[in-house]
């Protein structure tokens, strides 16, 4: 019995690829170093798998930032902006369209379906001339080749490529983007020629838009592409994947339609009703490559469950047609157990990363082929029942209490628009107030810092001090900078849901369990096994330390239950809303406490939000009824004067805009910049918005440092569908990323611009 994965994580167990992309672009090393430190990734990835028994063993699946942009590079659909002239694209191209330069901007960057991570969004139009601009796919095929391994490359497939693109700028919003199948299609032929005659006898084609909803002009573009590229597919197997959700039967009946595929990949994980679709009628002869091991988690497969399904499937397809997979790419998931040194022996005996799951997946081939390892099913249920039975893992008062909010919607008694003039009242702010989104420059001295306190290497009393000098500098630069209301800047975080997580009870902590989210960012999620409550304060005694400095308000910043939970590996035991009204309720006391020390402007974030929206329409409605829900928890006791902020990133919010309405926020601060202000589309189209919003002025994700002029401009913009008085300037995102030399000049201009945005509007009356 055959065995497949349909992706690995790329930034190393170490994150050898972070650091090698960090040196690279400060420029403290070379191309070929980074290269170097690339192919020894690949390298041991494909060994790894291949030593594990995994037959199908995916290639092209290592990126330098994301596969879409990879694959905008392989179509050489580079924005004209960047100067490219044609040739292979090398890493200034390449880097400059992820992350802007001197110049111009980086382009736009979104959330790729529902989960963290992040990919680049390719900006089309009529006028673009593809051409066949990056060889990626072949050459690391032949790499692996070299090596002794044979692999399957893996290809975004091109209807999905350009359902996740977006008009390039000047372009019609209603352009079809499908419209330029015919124009990639004949570069997508150059690859598969050139994978077949480097050797290749299987492609892998991801076309992850086919588990949503889809209508019938669009599954008609599946057909067309397909049916056109059929002909290249001679003497080769071809594997289409899909995941993260259930195909749809329309979608299912497109695939099985065509001639030119060999197998199907599902998602048995995500895709609960899959098993019931295929019962009904699956092409004869064809292979099924059945996702059974969760790719987006870390929990330990229930190898009995897994096999029992899979001898179902078995009589479905036959016994030589199966393949047992992952259910998506394993890029979602931490790298490898064994780096782990800090997690008791019954949490770990729970736990599967990526390599463990490679071992899952090869451990449930051999035993659907009747060699079962049976020391290690029997270890396997021993763990299962012992996260079952765990006394650390219920709590009787904390389900009590969650049970309990069901019978309220939890809304403050006064409406937004009489709240937000108390609270001018109290905050005396001027029109359009500046403000940052949350932390500042994480320095190395700050990191040295965090790291030798958890190390126990520097007294609490050392450690204390030097955060409250850092805190006291990042007020005193708001301060010079005439910002309105402040940021403490979080110096003692490394991480927004990690901080959090640390402290409230059911969650646990890798070592070195790192996700890439997007370039070079990786996040470390917590891990949430159990029941959660707030044993004590978080977050009070730094925000009131950093009041204690200044005259102007101080957020208080949290992150919200909902980003908590997107952000975290959850437990799979039970609903993922009753784990997220138990985290509302930590909040909730957070909340509370932070507002009886004086804190007048408390923010708790839910840059998740959006992510964690449910890929089907049909399922989005309870989504968003809890997730809500769970925000307003949060916040519904506390007085009118104190004002609520929330913040969102990265993520498509326009169609969700009634629900952020519905969260009752006093002021909402959200992503605009680098998606070439889409957001404020929905203002223009009528949609009333009477709480305080602002949209980011600049993209922080970007080491470009925009003008006075530019922000201005930005600025008009927003005030052409946003009244003055809900107006609020700031950047984009948290500013953790960049440093300060890009930092200070940036925030100068912003504020430069929001005083020449309030004198015209003074002078105007």
């Amino acid at each position: 019995m055959a065995s497949h994965i349909v992706g690995y994580p790329r930034m190393g167990p170490k994150r050898e690829l972070k650091f090698a992309l960090e040196s690279f672009w400060d420029g403290k090393s070379s191309a070929e170093d980074l290269q170097k430190v690339a192919a020894d990734l690949r390298s041991s990835i494909w060994k790894q798998m291949f030593d594990a028994g995994i037959k199908y063993i995916p290639s092209n699946t290592f990126s330098y930032y994301d596969q879409v942009l990879d694959t905008t590079a392989m179509l050489g659909a580079v924005p004209p902006r960047y100067g490219w002239n044609g040739g292979e694209i090398g890493f200034d191209t390449y880097f400059s369209m992820a992350r802007g330069n001197a110049s111009v901007p980086a382009m736009e960057m979104t959330k790729w379906f529902d989960t963290n991570y992040h990919f680049i969004v390719p900006e089309l139009g009529p006028d673009v001339k593809f051409s066949y601009a990056s060889h990626k796919a072949v050459t690391e095929y032949s790499e692996a080749k070299a090596l002794g391994v044979d692999t399957v490359p893996v290809l975004v497939g091109p209807v999905s490529y350009l359902l996740l693109s977006k008009p390039a700028k000047g372009v019609h919003k209603t352009f079809s983007l499908l419209s330029l199948l015919p124009k990639i299609l004949p570069i997508y032929k150059e690859v598969v020629s050139e994978l077949k005659a480097a050797g290749a006898s299987w492609i892998q084609f991801d076309e992850p838009t086919l588990v949503t909803d889809l209508d019938s002009q669009t599954l008609q573009a599946f057909t067309e592409a397909y049916a056109e590229l059929e002909s290249t597919f001679s003497g080769l197997n071809v594997l289409v994947e899909t995941y993260f959700a259930d195909l749809p039967v329309e979608a299912f009946k497109t695939l099985a339609a065509l001639k030119g595929f060999t197998a199907y990949g599902f998602d048995f994980v995500r895709g609960s009703k899959t098993l019931e679709l295929i019962k009904g009628e699956f092409p004869t002869g064809k292979y099924l490559f059945a996702g059974v091991v969760d790719g987006r988690n870390i929990w330990a497969n229930d190898l009995a469950a897994s096999l029992s399904t899979l001898q179902a499937l078995e009589g479905i397809v036959g016994k030589d047609k199966l393949v047992v997979s992952t259910s998506s790419s394993l890029l979602h998931t931490a790298v490898d157990l064994v780096n782990e040194t800090k997690f008791d022996k019954e949490i770990k005996s729970w736990l599967a990363f990526a390599a463990q799951k490679v071992v899952e997946v090869n451990a449930l081939a051999k035993a659907l082929a009747g060699h079962k390892d049976e020391a290690f099913f029997s270890a396997n249920a021993a763990a299962l029942a012992s996260r079952k039975s765990s006394p650390r893992v219920n709590n009787e008062a904390v389900q009590k209490a969650a049970a309990a909010l069901k019978g309220s919607d939890h809304r403050r008694t006064t409406d937004v628009s009489a709240r937000l003039d108390c609270q001018q009242k109290k905050l005396n702010l001027p029109i359009l107030p500046t403000t940052t989104i949350g932390s500042f420059p994480q320095t190395i001295e700050l990191r040295r810092v965090r790291r030798e306190y958890k190390a126990k290497k520097i007294s609490e009393d050392d450690y204390v001090k030097a955060i409250k000098e850092e805190i006291s500098k990042v007020v005193k630069l708001q301060e010079e900078l005439d910002i309105d209301v402040l940021v403490h800047g979080e110096p003692e975080r490394n991480d927004m849901v990690e901080y959090f997580g640390e402290q409230l009870s059911g969650f646990t902590f890798s070592v070195n369990g790192w996700v890439q989210s997007y370039g070079s960012r990786c996040v470390k999620p917590p891990i949430i096994y159990g029941d959660v409550s707030r044993p004590k304060a978080m977050t009070v005694f730094w925000s009131s330390m950093a009041q204690s400095l200044t005259g102007r308000p101080m957020k208080g910043m949290l992150t919200g239950p909902v980003t908590i939970l997107n952000w975290s590996f959850v437990r799979n035991d039970q609903p993922r809303f009753e784990t997220c009204y138990q985290i509302a309720l930590a909040i909730k006391d957070e909340v509370e406490d932070l507002e009886k020390a004086g804190i007048t402007v408390i923010q708790i974030d839910e840059a998740a939000l959006r992510e964690g929206l449910p890929l089907r329409k049909s399922e989005q409605a309870f989504y968003l009824d809890w997730a809500v829900h769970s925000f307003r928890i949060t916040n519904s006791g506390v007085q009118d004067t104190t004002q609520i902020h929330t913040h969102m990133c990265y993520s498509n919010f326009n169609d969700i805009i009634h629900s952020i309405i519905d969260m009752d926020a006093d002021v909402i601060t959200i992503e605009n910049s680098r998606s070439d202000e889409k957001l404020l589309s929905v203002f223009r189209e009528g949609v009333k918005y009477g709480a305080g919003i602002g949209p980011g002025v600049y993209d922080i994700h970007s080491p470009r440092i925009p003008s006075t002029e530019e922000i201005a401009d930005r600025i008009n913009k927003m005030l052409a569908v946003l009244e003055t008085k809900i107006l609020w300037v700031n950047p984009d995102c948290g500013l953790k990323t960049r440093k300060y030399t890009e930092v200070k000049p940036a925030l100068k201009n912003m504020v430069s611009a929001a005083k020449l945005l309030r004198t015209q509007l003074a002078s105007a009356k």
